[in-house]
């Protein structure tokens, strides 16, 4: 109810929310002059505008800082959030009253309100967005079946519970279709509350996130029916033609959606030109649509948020609608209106009323949540042993499918709108749900470690791999400049028809605009249409392995997934194909040819390769390209000869480069000069790793001594300085092309002292980086080489 009242040439606004009790009714000027300024006595907090710009900083910043101290604990930002608005609210901050009084008067509330469920509308809007449904049909029965039973079990205990307890609850809570709403919430598995966490938790491709991802879009797909049966059960209650009149609303409305809306998302994608993003005015006009669904769904008596999650899945994921609509709004969405959401919950959470309310009013509802828990756990657990998943898989899998996040607590307010719940059982029902998650979030990080697989015991490098036989090389490939310098590589590393390299050429795809990673076997699985504007790369593979088709056997697969693991599936490739070499580009190139312009790739090229240098199943190694290795493939392999340099320091990784720098020299158009440094403290030395050295370098020796193209000596050192300066030297005397050299510091840590402090390039080395620098001066090509590091080194 509101009413308007002129007084004294000002406009007074009496406002009351019937379906809150406990808003109390308000009586306060709306518009008020802007303040000239605190020196003229005036209080920017008395004025509606500068009041506003203050929440927003208070409650951004907050949330910021809680995100920050809760990190060494590895909590999901959701709790995080959440226990920042429950900080702002009257259970912390807003226990003083002045500060309740200043920062968040009566009248102020609506706006956050307002603000946050916006929040709420874009958040579940992106993820419908993100979701494949297609996942539905490739489950397997084993997904079907899990996810069945930990949706079914979990409902029919809880409601069994509820119906022991029915006595001690409220009235509202009673009834039959309140106690299937929460019984029938118990089970349900929201994708939007799972994604997030299982993104934070970098476990989007591990073969169990995916399995979490199919799981929980089934049941989805199940307790969605479940909750919307009950939905009309409550309408009904009143009258049985409203819950007639509600089925029919929302059938319309899913038909308009699925029919009308849909066709015009896809008339969209046809008017975009290929690798283009879509118009700016579609953008705009999909967004305010956003808007609209959420009035229509409210007008016809449908919960508010279900109409932009609905929209959302009806836009056919990835690029280039999907990914353009997530990156221009996801940002905004997830740091400037959520936190307004959080801080909106954060003012209906009171511990102090939930203490006053007493345990007889709670109990219910708590034994009802803690066992719709625990048997959310068991019902999935129980499946998973059935199926023979391992013990701690499928305890993982377990309290993934527990998690809960945004979904659950836009059902709560809801329930608080049905007055199925009043406030002390929604602050005792947000404190559970961040006990919970807070819980099943760490025992997660504990119970499976997506990496475990990749770091395998038997030796996967090139120093033992039999001379005689082929290597198997993994190509990363982010963008089509690379292409060039990758073919030169495997060119001059010297295939040959009795041994043949297995290429296997992998084509990284940022994820964004979806939620499920894809991974596409080219021999087996046609890349969609979408993804086609990427087909130059694998056509100049294409073109090299028919030129060279004895020696070659190529192997071309795409993987589009999100930054912080990407790693996995590079790892993922190379431990089933048994690959003794991981190829990675560096994150930038310098293209001496056009004055020293450097090219520098996105940051996720960076953070790859860190990730694989941790976790690879074999050797690895990153081609700095200066433009050297971008002629043509067919120059290298006729008339032009490559003069290669090795940089011996000693340890694993130098004997790995090495040895691959061996292979090469067996190319008729290479030259190859290794050079090995010494220290001149012998006892500065690793003995065990020197042995290994020597043993090695006397094996290269003996084998190229008759080769005419392969020269060698040894430099004596005594700091780093030396060792730069003789470098150096070497550049000015040869001109080289391609610099080959270990990753790690080498056995003598004298050889690199007192230059190790300004490598900037970590996943280089230092005498990696130093080559691949600007202050060097040299237009070659730095190719850095690791070792496999085994398990437990």
């Amino acid at each position: 109810m509101k009413a308007m009242i002129m007084a004294g040439g000002e406009t007074h606004t009496f406002s009351h929310v019937s379906s809150r009790p406990t808003t109390p009714m308000i009586c306060r000027r709306t518009h008020k002059a802007h303040p000239f300024s605190v020196f003229y006595g005036a209080n920017p907090l008395d004025y509606s505008f500068t009041l506003v710009l203050l929440e927003i900083v208070c409650v951004i910043l907050i949330s910021r800082l809680v995100r920050f101290l809760l990190k060494p604990l590895k909590q999901p930002r959701v709790v995080s959030d959440l226990i920042g608005g429950i900080i702002i609210g009257p259970s912390v901050l807003g226990r003083n009253k002045k500060f309740a009084a200043y920062m968040f008067p009566e009248n102020s509330i609506y706006v956050l309100e307002n603000v946050g469920l916006i929040g709420f509308m874009y958040f579940l809007f992106v993820c419908g967005v993100k979701m494949d449904l297609s996942l539905i049909k490739k489950a397997g029965k084993k997904h079907m079946f899990i996810a069945l039973v930990g949706v079914t079990v979990p409902t029919l205990i809880v409601t069994a519970v509820a119906l022991i307890l029915r006595s001690q609850m409220d009235k509202e809570l009673a009834l039959f279709s309140s106690i299937g709403a929460v019984s029938s919430s118990m089970g349900i598995i929201a994708f939007p509350s799972l994604y997030p966490t299982l993104q934070e938790l970098n476990l989007l491709s591990s073969e169990i996130g995916q399995m979490a991802l199919s799981i929980c879009l089934i049941g989805d797909a199940i307790g969605v029916n479940a909750i919307l049966a009950f939905e009309a059960a409550k309408q009904g209650e009143g009258e049985a033609i409203d819950a007639l009149w509600y089925l029919i609303s929302l059938v319309v409305l899913v038909t308009f959606i699925v029919t009308g809306a849909r066709r015009v998302f896809l008339w969209i994608i046809r008017k975009t030109p290929e690798g283009k993003p879509v118009d700016q005015g579609y953008v705009v006009a999909i967004l305010l649509g956003v808007c609209v669904m959420a009035f229509l769904t409210d007008m016809l008596g449908i919960a508010i948020l279900n109409g932009p999650m609905w929209l959302g899945l009806v836009i056919p994921d990835g690029p280039p609608l999907g990914v353009t609509l997530v990156e221009k709004s996801e940002t905004i969405i997830m740091d400037l209106l959520l936190p307004f959401a959080f801080a909106f919950l954060g003012l209906f959470t009171d511990v102090s009323v939930m203490f006053a309310a007493g345990w007889s009013s709670l109990a219910p509802l708590f034994f009802m949540v803690v066992v719709g828990f625990t048997s959310r756990l068991l019902g999935t657990l129980l499946p998973c042993v059935f199926f023979d998943i391992p013990i701690r898989d499928s305890l993982a899998l377990s309290f993934i499918l527990s998690l809960r996040g945004h979904v659950e607590l836009v059902v709560y307010l809801h329930w608080m709108d049905k007055l199925i719940i009043k406030q002390p059982q929604f602050t005792m029902l947000v404190l559970l749900m961040i006990m919970v998650t807070g819980i099943s979030t760490p025992m997660v990080r504990i119970l499976y470690d997506p990496t475990k697989p990749y770091m395998v015991t038997k030796r996967r490098t090139i120093q033992h791999t039999p001379q005689d036989k082929g290597l198997g090389v993994v190509l990363c490939i982010h963008n089509k400049e690379s292409v060039a310098g990758f073919i030169n590589l495997l060119e001059v590393s010297n295939p040959s028809s009795s041994r043949p390299f297995s290429i296997f050429a992998l084509h990284l795809i940022e994820l964004v605009g979806r939620a499920a990673p894809l991974f596409f076997d080219h021999e087996h699985k046609k890349v969609p249409a979408k993804y086609a504007a990427y087909d130059a790369i694998h056509k100049a593979l294409t073109f090299y392995q028919q030129s060279r088709s004895d020696s070659i056997k190529l192997h071309s697969f795409t993987a589009v997934s999100p930054k912080l693991s990407m790693y996995q599936d590079i790892c993922k490739l190379a431990l089933e194909n048994k690959a003794a070499l991981i190829l990675l580009p560096f994150h930038k190139e310098r293209w001496e040819e056009f004055g020293g312009m450097e090219l520098v790739r996105a940051g996720a090229v960076r953070s790859v390769n860190f990730s694989v240098l941790n976790h690879a199943p074999c050797s690895v190694a990153i081609l700095v390209d200066k433009g050297g290795f971008r002629k043509p493939f067919p120059t290298l392999a006729s008339n032009h000869s490559l003069h290669l340099a090795v940089v011996f320091l000693g340890g694993a990784d130098a004997r790995e480069a090495l040895v691959y720098a061996d292979r090469m020299a067996e190319n008729n158009n290479v030259s190859l000069t290794a050079v090995r440094f010494l220290a001149h403290r012998p006892e500065k030395y690793n003995e065990m790793e020197k042995k290994l050295d020597d043993g090695l370098v006397t094996w290269f020796y003996v084998r190229n001594e008759k080769n005419n193209r392969v020269s060698y000596r040894e430099v004596v050192v005594t700091n780093g300085n030396e060792t730069m300066a003789a470098i150096k030297a070497m550049d000015v005397v040869d001109s080289f092309d391609l610099w080959i050299v270990g990753r790690k510091k080498g056995i003598a840590p004298v050889l690199i002292e007192g230059i190790g402090d300004w490598s900037e390039n970590h996943e280089l080395g230092v005498i990696g980086d130093f080559l691949a620098s600007a202050d060097f001066g040299s237009s070659a090509s730095v190719l850095v080489v690791q070792q496999q590091i085994m398990r437990g080194s």
